[in-house]
């Protein structure tokens, strides 16, 4: 059994959870993702594993680190992304993946790279 599976069920980061009753953080580990390329072929990517953190300057955005595996090559790429709030009325109130590039400010983007050192991704 891999060891996400002994974590905490609350995926939502302290620090958010105590501004305000935000939901529960969606768990994408172990989950499959069909990507659309450029040139319009489809791959096949599983999450390996994902280190989450609130954003240090907003407390409406998450950080997600994934460490995903394409199927189709057996080889490991690495995706930066965020989750927001919603607004607008079908999602308001809910977790968001964020549809732009992220911005992120260095002390996150280090500690993203710290963690991700600590559990060995590279």
């Amino acid at each position: 059994m891999g060891s996400h599976r002994t974590q905490n069920s609350n995926r939502t980061p302290k620090s958010i959870r105590a501004l305000k009753k935000w939901p529960t953080l969606p768990d994408n580990i172990g989950k499959k993702r069909k990507i659309k390329t450029i040139d319009g072929r489809i791959l096949h990517w599983r999450i390996e594993d994902e280190i989450i953190l609130s954003q240090t300057n907003s407390d409406r955005k998450i950080i997600v680190f994934q460490k995903m595996r394409n199927l189709e090559e057996d080889r490991v790429e690495f995706r930066l992304g965020y989750y927001m709030i919603g607004v607008k009325p079908r999602r308001k109130g809910q977790w968001v993946w964020g549809q732009f590039c992220l911005f992120i400010p260095q002390e996150d983007l280090v500690e993203l790279i710290r963690r991700a050192k600590r559990k060995n991704w590279f």
